[in-house]
């Protein structure tokens, strides 16, 4: 980007109809977008030379439910590993249907990113290879992070399974392996001594 022209004006220019609003608090430069067509607006900001917005740093999501409408605003925080700027992206999304593009096509990291904001918040992301919850458990109902969950909402009991080759079981089967070893060695030790 030439140093001598801000990016929100440049992107007011390049996009007049995209975009919605522009906010620039301390270097802080924020801007706000319609979703449609957004992943088009998102390949331009990472392959412009002008702008090369090539990092995906985070996507998060805030519900301002009785606040603002629409009521929900999935943001996007992106770095541009040559220049060392930070530019925000805020989507807003209405209550009926919150849902927005994958960006899993331009950043393979976007799916865990993605997966995140859906099991939170339930914001759906069109073209999505693997959609579903990653924090919490299939059978898990709701979106704990909307203002509306209910706090004493009780989930449903799941039995406790194995999920074969993980590190987690691979480490647990250590773990035991090793404690049964403590133990058997231990006991034969005070069985030597007691007789």
């Amino acid at each position: 980007m030439a140093e001598d022209r801000p990016i929100l004006e440049y992107l007011k220019e390049r996009w007049p109809e995209r975009i919605l609003e522009t906010q620039d608090f301390r270097g802080d430069e924020t801007v706000v977008m319609r979703p449609e067509g957004l992943r088009e607006a998102f390949r331009a900001l990472k392959e412009d030379p002008k702008l090369a917005f090539n990092f995906l740093t985070d996507i998060t999501c805030v519900d301002y439910l009785g606040k603002k409408e629409p009521r929900f605003e999935v943001v996007y925080h992106l770095c541009s590993m040559r220049t060392g700027r930070r530019l925000r992206v805020k989507v807003p999304l209405p209550e009926a249907d919150p849902s927005v593009e994958s960006l899993t096509p331009l950043w393979h990291g976007a799916n865990w990113l993605e997966r995140e904001v859906w099991d939170m918040f339930g914001i759906r992301f069109l073209g999505h290879p693997d959609l579903r919850r990653i924090l919490l458990y299939e059978e898990f109902q709701g979106h704990p992070l909307r203002k509306d969950y209910p706090v004493n909402l009780w989930q449903p009991l799941v039995p406790e399974r194995e999920v074969k080759g993980t590190f987690v079981d691979d480490r647990s089967r250590n773990k035991l392996m090793w404690l049964k070893q403590k133990f058997s060695a231990e006991r034969t030790e005070a069985d030597r001594k007691t007789s």
